[in-house]
């Protein structure tokens, strides 16, 4: 019912910036919040980010707060994360997540994108 596509993922050096994409598609009048997550290879998937579709509302995680911004952009239905002041232990395979309660499935990720800071 939702398609998630992830963009923007890279190399950068610690202490640089990138932003990831995510670029919604199908119904998505229903997504209710879209959020981003990251997993590093033997770790657990790690909450990074949402956002709120109705309120805007946001909120992150601990060890990417007030260094991360999600933002979205409803004329595309497409949500963005900007890193900035990126670390080596940011480094992670970062997955769009969306939520849509009326939708069956209501749950839907995109296939990721590498993100890696080296040192």
């Amino acid at each position: 019912q939702v398609q998630l596509v992830e963009s923007g993922g890279g190399l950068v050096q610690a202490g640089g910036s990138l932003r990831v994409s995510c670029a919604a598609s199908g119904r998505t009048y229903y997504i209710a919040q879209t959020g981003w997550y990251r997993q590093a290879p033997g770790k657990e998937r790690e909450f990074v980010a949402i956002v709120n579709w109705n309120t805007g509302n946001t909120r992150y995680g601990d060890s990417v707060k007030g260094r991360f911004t999600i933002s979205r952009d409803d004329a595309k239905s497409a949500v963005y994360l900007q890193m900035a002041s990126l670390k080596p232990e940011d480094t992670a395979i970062y997955y769009c997540n969306a939520i849509a309660p009326r939708l069956t499935p209501n749950t839907y990720w995109g296939q990721g994108t590498q993100v890696t800071v080296s040192s």
